[in-house]
């Protein structure tokens, strides 16, 4: 049997999945969609889709890696062998996302340094794109490389790799250990500061008002769930391969709802910090809330920098630690993204992992190079809806019915899962994952397909961003199918180590 890695600590591991859960979205993507979805009536949805689809599959996963011990590709080979192109489907789609993911962090670090000058000035838009990111004008383009962006993006994979370098206990464990707590002070000082500007209470009241009408709203539940699943990093490789260097008696259970209301804790205080500043805004300028509201990279690099220009005192280290606070969460997460394609290629090849974090991480810095031009902006854009809602949201369909009704797999999990957890799982979880969980998955790629194909082929309805058809297909579809194609391919190439096929049956 294999000499696999293991966590330092429960702690440690926990730190580590937090970590990996707490990313970007939480602080620039929560907020907003609550907002939109009905408000403080928005929590309503949340924590059922937390309770029926977040913490259930995370249970699935943590029970998959802690007792398959693999990575995502290995753990569905030992499952069924005919399974492991799903593995690496899940893989490759952690890998497209750590190639721009990294990028987002390099403007993070950027603009922390920007804060206690101000360099953006007072046009916060026309900086961003102009100055900072020098934008091409036509999507596709790509010019030469930015490098006010080449250089932090540099730093970043420096550091993210030279982490991964070291192994799970004294690299990613310590580094969690390091990183999380010091994420929650400085955005816990960030959120002090914030409830305390004039007009907080007005965005706080707009961010917990609840409009109930909006609950019968299915569009709201889907978003409920859509948040629940991008947020938690669950469905592409990740907390499979971090489960996977659990002691074969770990808590399954228990961690998986420290991680899940974890998460769901920061979102929840980043709502607050955010639409206290947001409060704060719209009192300066006489304007109600909904004005200015936003969320995404406009949230982070355009709306936040105006804010910090009006801020009546500390605006520079206010701004610093706020952006240093994206900048710790982007790190922990992209540190668990590229984990997932680190481990696979250990696994599968017998590699050392000097040697993959070399060539996997390396190829991703390589790749993220493209993100770092004057046209990256759009290439990011186009391949994070594609490679999100085609990819992520699409495993994590297949992940569950081929679990609950292809394989049958959902009672054997359970009950590794209450063998060694304080937490028994009974039905709830049972009906979570076999039903709940396919059904809304499936209205929800239903609906995506569908809105898709429409823009596809109704000349009237327009491509996302308005995008050009040739643009689409080439950075949008053609990424999409890639990952899947690619995954096949390697799946059906040779294990390096008998290892692989050893008996995991389920007794």
């Amino acid at each position: 049997m294999e000499n696999r890695s293991q966590w330092g600590t429960r702690a440690g591991f926990i730190m580590a999945a937090v970590g990996s859960a707490i990313g970007l979205g939480n602080i620039w993507r929560f907020p907003a969609v609550a907002y939109e979805n009905g408000g403080g009536a928005f929590f309503i949805p949340y924590l059922f889709a937390l309770l029926t689809a977040g913490i259930p599959i995370l249970i699935m996963e943590f029970a998959m890696g802690q007792k398959y011990r693999g990575s995502a590709p290995l753990t569905f080979r030992r499952i069924n062998k005919k399974t492991e192109f799903i593995g690496w489907w899940a893989v490759l789609v952690a890998f497209v996302i750590s190639t721009y993911y990294s990028v987002i962090i390099a403007w993070a670090i950027s603009y922390s340094i920007f804060s206690f000058n101000q360099t953006w000035g007072a046009d916060t838009e026309g900086f961003l794109f102009g100055e900072y990111l020098q934008l091409a004008e036509i999507p596709g383009q790509i010019g030469g490389l930015v490098p006010g962006v080449l250089i932090p993006l540099i730093i970043t994979w420096l550091l993210v790799l030279g982490i991964l370098f070291r192994g799970v206990k004294k690299g990613i464990e310590v580094a969690n250990r390091i990183f999380i707590p010091l994420l929650l002070i400085v955005f816990l000082v960030v959120v002090i500061r914030a409830v305390t500007l004039p007009g907080a209470m007005e965005g706080l009241n707009a961010f917990f008002t609840p409009d109930f009408s909006q609950i019968l709203s299915p569009s709201v539940w889907i978003a409920a769930y859509g948040q629940i699943f991008f947020s938690l990093s669950i469905a592409f490789a990740i907390m499979i391969t971090y489960s996977s260097y659990l002691p074969k008696k770990s808590d399954i259970t228990n961690n998986a709802f420290i991680v899940g209301f974890g998460n769901s804790g920061f979102e929840l205080l980043a709502g607050i910090g955010v639409f206290g500043i947001l409060g704060f805004m719209a009192s300066s300028a006489g304007v109600s809330v909904d004005e200015v509201v936003a969320g995404g990279v406009g949230l982070a690099f355009v709306v936040f920098p105006a804010i910090i220009n009006e801020l009546p005192a500390f605006n520079g280290l206010f701004g610093a630690l706020f952006f240093i606070s994206l900048t710790l969460a982007g790190i922990t997460s992209l540190m668990s993204i590229t984990e997932t394609y680190v481990a696979a290629l250990v696994d599968k090849f017998k590699i050392s992992r000097s040697k993959a974090v070399l060539f996997g991480g390396g190829l991703a810095a390589l790749l993220s190079l493209l993100y770092a031009s004057k046209g990256g902006l759009y290439f990011l854009d186009n391949i994070d809806y594609f490679i999100n809602q085609f990819g992520v949201a699409m495993i994590g369909l297949v992940e569950v019915v081929l679990i609950a009704w292809i394989l049958r797999k959902t009672n054997m999990l359970k009950n590794h899962a209450n063998e060694i957890s304080d937490i028994r799982l009974g039905s709830w979880w049972t009906i979570s994952i076999a039903v709940i969980t396919p059904i809304v998955m499936g209205y929800m790629m239903f609906g995506l397909f569908k809105l898709n194909l429409m823009r596809e082929f109704d000349t009237d309805s327009g491509n996302y961003e308005n995008y050009s058809n040739a643009f689409i297909n080439n950075t949008g579809w053609a990424v999409v199918a890639g990952v899947l194609v690619l995954g096949v391919v390697l799946a059906s190439m040779k294990w390096k180590s008998n290892d692989s096929l050893s008996d995991y049956d389920d007794k």
